[in-house]
């Protein structure tokens, strides 16, 4: 019995401690801070996965410095609720919805054919979409659907970004990273935190001519020495062009 007093004491006491100093944890959770104030009007924006999180905080901010921004998204009508709740916020917003699904390579082809149409210019490409510890199942190519959305749905030259640990969606696919997120939620960056460094990416004026590095908290980040290897990167291109029957001119 004393045994049990003392667990459920000891649980107490790291209970309130979590409660008191809950603010500061959040604040030092809550990682860099884009702090330019640069606008984009006459810009164009693409961002794929924009109805939640991350990608519909981006999108939010983006269109507040006058951006039009095209949310590409693979369930449309949650991309017109996210689209409706940017307007709410920012009556101004350019924010229009188009059908993209990353697991389909007829739906990204078609996304671009009707891109290239009637987009004069893209500015701004973020490729925010993706998925995480899903059930094992394959897009519609018979790719492995994290290697199909994640890789080979966005394969393209980019500087890419680490967000940290986020609360968003996309632990849905896991019981017990959706719980150990929510018992731990405090530690976690929320959306609008998470979405700082593809923001400070997409409008820092120092990184306009920067291209193939890796970011986190707005700030460069450290690369493996496997990820520098130019000839494994290569090998990798040339693969996931195969795998795409993708045959580039020379």
């Amino acid at each position: 019995m004393m045994v049990l007093v003392l667990i459920v004491a000891g649980l107490g006491v790291v209970a309130l401690l979590m409660v008191l100093f809950a603010p500061h944890i959040r604040k030092y959770s809550a990682g860099g801070a884009c702090m330019s104030m640069a606008r984009l009007d006459g810009k164009t924006v693409l961002i794929t996965g924009a109805n939640t999180g991350i990608g519909k905080e981006t999108a939010l901010d983006l269109a507040i410095r006058g951006a039009r921004v095209i949310m590409a998204c693979r369930d449309v009508e949650k991309g017109e609720e996210a689209a409706a709740f940017i307007r709410r916020i920012y009556c101004k917003a350019n924010v229009e919805v188009r059908e993209l699904d990353l697991a389909d390579t007829s739906s990204i082809r078609a996304f671009a054919q009707r891109f290239l149409r009637e987009v004069n210019h893209l500015h701004i490409l973020i490729n925010n979409a993706g998925v995480m510890m899903c059930p094992y199942m394959k897009t519609k190519d018979g790719f492995e659907m994290q290697l199909g959305v994640n890789h080979l749905g966005s394969s393209v030259t980019v500087n890419s970004v680490h967000p940290g640990s986020v609360r968003s969606d996309l632990v849905r696919h896991s019981t017990v990273m959706s719980l150990l997120f929510s018992l731990f939620s405090m530690f976690l960056k929320s959306p609008r935190d998470g979405a700082q460094t593809s923001i400070y990416c997409a409008v820092a004026e120092e990184l306009h001519s920067l291209t193939g590095k890796h970011f986190s908290d707005c700030a460069p980040a450290f690369v493996a020495p496997q990820g520098r290897k130019e000839e494994t990167a290569k090998k990798l291109w040339d693969a996931s062009s195969e795998l795409l029957g993708i045959v580039w001119d020379d």
